[in-house]
This record gives C-alpha cells, sequence and structure tokens, in this order.
C-alpha cells in the first residue's frame, strides 16, 4: 500500500522537520532507487520491439521504468521514515504513481488505435488530470477536493450520485477497459499472428477476441462501482428490441462482416468489382468493406452489399487479370506482321505476363479496316490498367509507323444529289 495523502498541515509540519542534511540523504536515495530501476529495464529491454508497452522506444519512455522507480521508492521511504521525517521521497512516489498511470495509457492507446487523432486528445487529458491529483496529494490538499466532490451531488430520477463516485467509476472503467485493450493486443501479436496465417481469419478472432475482453471488462467497472448488474436485463430487452426494429441494417451488416471474414469468399488483397467500381480490397471491418480503385478512390461498402448482391471477385480463382486494346489498319496490310507488332509491343512491358503470353486476334472486318484485338495479361491489376495500356498503345503506334503499316482516317462518301444552276462541281469532287 503506498503511502496515505496528507492534509494541508501535515505537509507544513513536514517542511519545518526537514533539514539539508535529511534532504541530502533522501536525494541519495531516491537516485540509486532510479538508477536501480534504469539499470533493470535496459538489461531487459535489449531486444524488445520498439513498439514494447513494457519498455517503449527507449528505457524510459515504456511502463515498466516509472512502476519499478515507483516500488523501489515507496520501499525506501518505509525504511527511512523510522529515522526522520519523509518528504522528498514522498513527493517522488506521487510523482512516479501519475507517470505510470499516464504511461499505461497512453503505451496502450497508441499501441491499439496508433492512428486515431482521439488518443492524443485523451492522453492530455489524463495527463492534466494525473498531474494536478499528484499535485493536490504533495500539498495535502486532495482529501479536502475529494470530499467537497463526495458533497457535490447530481440526480438520475430518484437517484441521487455525488460527483466523486461518477470520477471514480469514469477511472475504474478506463483503467479496466485499458487493461483489456491491452490483453487483446497483446493475443493478437503473441499469439494470432504465428498461430493463424489466414489474414482475414486472424482478422475476426483479433475482432472478437477485443470485443469478449471489452465486455468483461466493462462488467467488472460496473461492478467495482456498486451498479447492479441484473439491471442490465432490462436494457438487454430494450436492446434487443431496437435491434430488431431500429437497427436491422446496422446488425446485418455487422453478422455480413463475421460471415465474410469466416467464408473467406472475399479476401483482404482481392480485386474485385461492386456493381460499376473495381478496385483493390484494403481492409474488412466489422460494418464494412474498404475497396480502393487504381486511380486513389476509396470506396466504402457496407458488408450486407456484399452478400446480397452480385460480386465480381478478380482474384478468388486466377490473380491473372486481362486487359484489351482494339485498333484498326488498312485492309492491305499484312495481318501476321500486323499480329506480331502488337504482341512484341505488349511483350516490351515489364508488368505484362508471359505465361500466358500476349495475343491478337484479327476480331472484324470494319468499314475502315482490318480491326485486331490485342490480349495480355498483368498479376498486379491493383497498379493501374490505363497506364499499362497507354504503353503498349505507344508502342503499337510506334511499330506500325516503322513498319509502314497505314492506320486510316474515317472515310466518309458525299453524294450530291443537284447542283444549283451556274456552279459547277469540283474536279476531285465525288459524285
Amino acid at each position: 500500500m503506498f503511502s496515505e495523502p496528507m492534509n494541508f498541515n501535515d505537509f507544513q509540519q513536514r517542511l519545518k522537520l526537514v533539514d539539508a542534511t535529511g534532504i541530502g540523504i533522501e536525494l541519495s536515495v531516491l537516485v540509486a532507487c532510479v538508477a536501480l530501476a534504469w539499470a533493470i529495464c535496459k538489461w531487459f529491454g535489449r531486444d524488445q520491439p520498439k513498439d514494447s508497452i513494457w519498455f517503449g522506444e527507449s528505457t524510459f519512455d515504456g511502463l515498466l521504468f516509472p512502476l519499478l522507480s515507483l516500488v523501489f521508492t515507496d520501499l525506501a521511504r518505509r525504511v527511512v521514515i523510522d529515522f526522520q521525517a519523509v518528504l522528498v521521497l514522498r513527493i517522488a512516489v506521487s510523482v512516479f504513481l501519475s507517470l505510470a498511470v499516464i504511461r499505461l495509457f497512453a503505451r496502450v492507446l497508441r499501441a491499439v488505435f496508433p492512428t486515431s487523432n482521439l488518443v492524443r486528445l485523451i492522453e492530455r487529458t489524463i495527463s492534466w488530470l494525473a498531474w494536478i491529483a499528484a499535485v493536490l496529494w504533495i500539498v495535502g490538499l486532495l482529501p479536502p477536493v475529494l470530499a467537497e466532490l463526495d458533497n457535490i451531488t447530481l440526480a438520475f430520477g430518484k437517484t441521487r450520485v455525488s460527483v466523486q463516485t461518477i470520477f471514480q467509476g469514469v477511472l475504474s472503467a478506463g483503467l479496466v477497459l485499458v487493461i483489456a485493450l491491452w490483453i487483446a493486443s497483446t493475443i493478437e501479436k503473441r499469439i494470432l499472428r504465428e498461430a493463424v496465417t489466414d489474414l482475414s481469419m486472424r482478422k475476426v478472432a483479433s475482432n472478437a477476441v477485443r470485443a469478449f475482453l471489452l465486455l468483461i471488462g466493462l462488467l467488472f467497472a460496473l461492478s467495482a462501482v456498486g451498479v447492479d448488474l441484473t439491471a442490465l436485463s432490462v436494457l438487454g430487452g430494450a436492446l434487443g428490441v431496437g435491434l430488431g426494429f431500429g437497427l436491422q441494417k446496422l446488425a446485418a451488416n455487422y453478422v455480413s462482416g463475421f460471415v465474410i471474414l469466416l467464408e473467406r469468399s472475399i479476401r483482404i488483397g482481392d480485386n474485385v468489382k461492386v456493381d460499376t467500381f473495381e478496385g483493390r480490397i484494403t481492409d474488412i471491418k466489422t460494418r464494412y468493406t474498404l475497396i480502393r480503385a487504381g486511380n486513389g478512390r476509396e470506396a466504402i461498402v457496407p458488408n450486407e452489399s456484399l452478400i446480397t448482391s452480385r460480386v465480381e471477385n478478380l482474384s478468388l480463382a486466377d490473380r491473372k487479370f486481362n486487359i484489351t486494346t482494339n485498333i484498326v489498319v488498312g485492309y492491305e496490310s499484312d495481318v501476321a506482321q500486323v499480329q506480331t507488332i502488337l504482341c512484341e509491343a505488349a511483350k516490351a512491358q515489364p508488368r505484362v505476363m508471359t505465361d500466358p503470353a500476349p495475343v491478337a486476334y484479327l476480331v472484324n472486318f470494319a468499314p475502315d479496316g482490318l480491326e485486331f484485338s490485342l490480349h495480355f495479361w498483368v498479376a498486379d491489376p491493383d497498379k493501374g490498367k490505363d497506364n499499362v495500356r497507354s504503353a503498349i498503345n505507344i508502342a503499337i503506334l510506334e511499330g506500325l509507323r516503322g513498319a509502314g503499316i497505314d492506320i486510316p482516317y474515317p472515310q466518309r462518301v458525299l453524294r450530291v444529289e443537284s447542283l444549283p444552276p451556274g456552279i459547277a462541281p469540283a474536279p476531285d469532287a465525288v459524285l
């Protein structure tokens, strides 16, 4: 048990009792405790990853350093207090306790939500509250502040709850939920990454573990602040009615998300076509799926749509993606030579696959010439299709011009039935 908070008179008396020699002894003991904690963290954190919650990016950045410093300093305080008045070590205990709380929330939330801007706001809020509590503890004003908060009550129907109870409940719930998130993150990194190789199955397993632990943590937090859990049966019934009427689509999307992840009909990395939107699946959430097109646009598709509507999975059976381009040449052109030029233009591009090889077909006798269709395949359609098609068209144009093969312009015949009197037709006019 750490030191109890002092009242303000006790704090003033301790200031009068301490002297320079006593402060020097306390500072020496404090430095020894911090050095011991730093040495332990330095020794055990040598081979730890940079995102470790215990050790952080450096020795002082993790949770273990302030936690060990807190334990060693409090043990030293209990020993020194038998010989002299203690002030510096008592202040250090409150400082390390606040720092440990801040590091716990900061490291866990950054590990679980690395790109969230809300996490930064929560970190700053927790830091301010922790340091304010530490200052109040040090100067002995924490007990009267807590007593004053206990006297301020809020009415919820026929029940009155003090602000202190609400504050303690929020703090307990936050602490329990952060620990639950920490356990879920550890299970995901240490167990699921090695045990589950499929990315979709790992995603559903991590979501299920996190949801289960958060539910258990919330129940523990509610029980810790004195909430009767049997009252949640009414909330459960109301939630069931809400899901049955007002939240049908939301529930359907969540259920569809787990069905997609379990069936693995579509996976992260597949190239799909939903309605007229085509792209690569970048993430599958429990409610929606993110699909990114080759031009950078991203579509948020509800999971129910992927279950109930027609979806073309371009990567499920074969990772090869077919691209075509058409061209018309003059009727006097050599068909075999044109096919060779088309195929060579496609083969020259590094993204075009050699198996199956590019192939060119004479598909139509168009009014203006012979129409050819070039088929080639790529294995990375997420990098774009128009760019590789454009490069091949440029190579085809240069090859046909180099071989002297004509690319005909559309020819139209103008037929004039009669001319006004006194106007003769031009010598090269076609009548």
